[in-house]
């Protein structure tokens, strides 16, 4: 999430990640934890498109934070849902390519004052989100093998396809609507006993993820909403497109279905799966669900750089999460997906 802010803040994070304040056209923006703690109003726009203002900033702070770890030129991968793919795949590349400088104030979490740094950018690759994330089942550590099936339970998107040696078939691909709807029926549900102020959509996926949120000085226990409304979405939204998508000749050739993206953190939901389909495909939850198509990329990096590592990053610009991943000799550094 991110808002705008003229003020120039002062030792109110302990590093970066925690304290990004960054300018466009001389205008400051607070991102992620910080616009957090210290913004009134963050949000952020839902499949944002690379003519948008926040999708630009979101690039320039992961930039950034990889330039903190070497100033050498850049190898990126990125990417967006089967269905804004093409449309916006190559106007991303062009905005990538074009950023040649990116301006924050350091003061945020040390004695240096607002700084500018080059930034050297070699190479970009937009890929469709659900490639990022089979490269990383199939050529990461995970090492996947034959043909399984791939669900991303995104905030803005779900995604769903079978993957097999060969490539993924076509047919089986679907782009529905994310874990935003539940939280929109969450947030409808608590309107009704609920003076909920000015809290954004953004600051409610947050409470989301806990046991309880803080309404009129009261603290209240949102367990039996959230199974609740997340059974509604995957009974209404979820399943019926997977029994369009998957046919029974489907599961004939994969018997495992992988569940990725911040939905699969929620046991109320990936228990739904396992319920439907325990009787023709084991369910398995990746390992770092947040991660997962963010390694991907990195991968996919690696391979344009011809095994460069240090200069090759995956960012992954999600709807609740921005994810950037590089690896480092034969391990990968994954910054946790605290800038939102």
């Amino acid at each position: 999430m991110f808002e705008i802010s003229g003020e120039n803040f002062n030792f109110v994070s302990k590093d970066l990640l925690n304290g990004l304040q960054i300018y466009d056209e001389d205008q400051g923006y607070i991102l992620g934890n910080l616009a957090l703690t210290e913004g009134l109003s963050p949000n952020k726009a839902i499949n944002s498109s690379p003519n948008e203002l926040d999708y630009s900033l979101f690039l320039k702070a992961g930039i950034l934070l990889a330039c903190q770890k070497n100033n050498r030129p850049l190898t990126i991968t990125s990417g967006f849902p089967f269905s804004t793919y093409q449309i916006y795949k190559k106007k991303a590349e062009e905005l990538i390519l074009g950023i040649d400088s990116v301006e924050y104030n350091a003061r945020t979490y040390s004695n240096v004052p607002k700084t500018k740094i080059r930034t050297r950018i070699h190479k970009v690759e937009i890929l469709p989100e659900m490639i990022g994330n089979i490269i990383a089942l199939r050529v990461g550590e995970d090492n996947a093998e034959g043909n399984f099936f791939v669900v991303s339970l995104g905030y803005g998107t779900c995604e769903a396809v079978l993957s097999t040696e060969n490539g993924i078939v076509h047919r089986t691909a679907a782009s529905i609507t994310g874990v935003q709807y539940a939280l929109d029926m969450f947030i409808q549900s608590l309107s009704k006993k609920y003076y909920l102020g000015l809290k954004t959509e953004k600051q409610f996926d947050v409470s989301f993820r806990n046991d309880h949120i803080i309404l009129n000085r009261k603290k209240v226990n949102i367990v039996d909403l959230r199974k609740s409304v997340l059974e509604r979405y995957y009974n209404y939204v979820v399943s019926p497109v997977l029994r369009r998508s998957f046919s029974d000749s489907d599961f004939e050739k994969a018997n495992k279905i992988y569940l990725t993206g911040g939905g699969a953190l929620f046991p109320e939901l990936t228990d739904l799966f396992k319920e439907e389909f325990k009787d023709i495909a084991s369910v398995e939850i990746v390992k770092n669900p947040l991660t997962l198509t963010s390694r991907g990329y990195s991968l996919n990096s690696i391979m344009l750089a011809d095994g460069d590592k240090s200069s090759a990053i995956g960012l992954d610009i999600g709807n609740a999460n921005t994810v950037l991943t590089q690896y480092e000799s034969d391990k990968y550094e994954s910054f946790e997906p605290t800038f939102s």
